[in-house]
């Protein structure tokens, strides 16, 4: 794999220089790695274009353990991966389904780097549902949030379980005081861009709203009103709460996604894909939402309830300014409501604008096409279809996934409901095929 091409693939121009260094680090030594950085600067990519050059394409067997704290990390980084277009075969493995389903796959895909949760791990371990023996690559990616989840003992487990493993990778966004045994780290490269005086990056902005009400709605709907079709996160710290704020913005109009740890898989899921292809433009959350989430384009981060300590409050903004990009954070502050002491850096008071015309939608919606790999229909095959037959330009086409039976794509909103029209009938690779508005 050539690294340079898969930045192309990617359309990044150049590393960062936690990213560099980190790349350095796993190439040109032979030791393990500890990478600190704060949350939203790229770790992910930093570790993966390295480790994927070590993989061997040719062996279809697990070569790489990446253990990550939560299922929406497990799915985000294998969706990195994937897009780097390696030819590597990655799966994310997270409880919430069944575990023989996922062995079903693991027997189907043959992967090569698993993405996991670490009691679903094990569990996939101990039933021997896959080989460990070739397993020389372990990353524990947000290894501070593993420890302060209680994890330690399945952690402990898993690396126990990996009797192989050559090279470790630790990502973290916090300094540990002192590294538990488990690990076995061995020589240790350390890449440090951790600032303990800063832990908000200078390309954020803080603002602070006041609610002239301890009920926060109305001054939340004048914020997106004039934020208009900007992706934005609203931060909750109680499902109850996501839902009485999701049920009022919808009723004003607003296309919503919610996500709270009262949802089954699929509709987090659902709720997380509609976001991040730009279907909805608002996701109204708990601090579930704060980790895993590797979005880059969102613009605002709204902390409608005062975060519960300084760590959500800084991964709750680490959603937004992801790499090099810039980003906002406010805060609605009611009438009793002060500043927490946390908040160390400077902050600007926002002034509300009155609330105009009706609520922005999303620029893009996303539509089921009813055929997909199964059917040997690919993503250049989509392109093509929408393109030709239905007349859109690549300006108007956004996130295309491809799965067994069927496929999603995103395309402009303005132009979702004339796609499906002129789609009608029409046939992709010489098949009839259903168009749909699937959200």
């Amino acid at each position: 794999m050539d690294i340079t091409t898969t930045l192309a693939k990617l359309h990044i121009e150049e590393l960062n220089a936690m990213q560099e260094e980190t790349l350095s680090a796993i190439l040109h030594t032979d030791r393990d790695v500890v990478v600190l950085a704060p949350t939203g600067s790229g770790k992910t990519l930093a570790y993966l274009l390295p480790i994927a050059t070590r993989l061997d394409a040719k062996l279809d067997e697990i070569q790489a353990v990446v253990i990550v704290p939560s299922r929406e990390l497990a799915l985000q980084s294998c969706e990195v991966f994937r897009s780097m277009g390696t030819g590597l075969r990655p799966i994310a493995l997270y409880g919430g389904r069944a575990t023989m389903d996922e062995h079903r796959e693991v027997m189907r895909l043959k992967p090569q780097i698993v993405f996991a949760t670490p009691g679903r791990l094990n569990d996939h371990i101990a039933k021997q549902n896959f080989s460990v023996g070739d397993v020389h690559w372990l990353v524990l990616d947000e290894f501070d949030k593993c420890l302060r989840m209680g994890f330690r003992a399945e952690m402990q487990t898993a690396v126990e379980s990996l009797p192989n493993v050559e090279r470790r990778v630790l990502l973290s966004a916090t300094d540990a005081e002192e590294m538990p045994r488990f690990v076995r780290m061995g020589k240790t490269e350390r890449v440090d861009f951790l600032d303990s005086e800063e832990q908000i990056p200078d390309r954020i902005s803080l603002f602070t709203v006041k609610s002239p009400e301890k009920d926060k709605l109305q001054t939340l709907l004048k914020m997106l009103m004039e934020f208009g079709s900007e992706q934005s996160i609203v931060f909750l710290n109680y499902r109850d709460g996501v839902e009485r704020v999701a049920k009022f913005l919808s009723a004003e109009g607003f296309v919503i996604s919610t996500l709270h740890g009262g949802l089954d898989q699929r509709q987090r899921e659902e709720a997380v894909y509609r976001f991040a292809n730009h279907s909805t433009n608002v996701l109204v959350g708990t601090d579930l939402a704060a980790r895993g989430l590797d979005i880059p384009d969102v613009a605002n981060i709204i902390h409608y309830n005062l975060p519960v300590g300084e760590d959500e409050y800084v991964h709750r903004i680490g959603r937004t300014g992801r790499w090099d990009a810039t980003g906002r954070s406010f805060i609605i502050l009611g009438p009793e409501e002060h500043l927490p002491e946390y908040v160390k850096e400077q902050t600007a008071e926002h002034p509300l604008q009155p609330a105009k015309g009706a609520a922005p939608q999303p620029c893009m919606a996303t539509l089921y096409i009813g055929k997909g790999k199964k059917d040997k229909v690919s993503k250049g095959d989509i392109l093509g279809f929408l393109c030709k037959t239905c007349g859109l330009e690549g300006a108007q086409i956004g996130k295309i996934d491809v799965y067994e039976r069927y496929a999603y794509v995103a395309v402009s909103r303005s132009v979702a409901k004339r796609v499906m029209k002129m789609a009608e009938n029409a046939k992709i690779k010489g098949v009839r095929t259903k168009v749909e508005l699937a959200f």
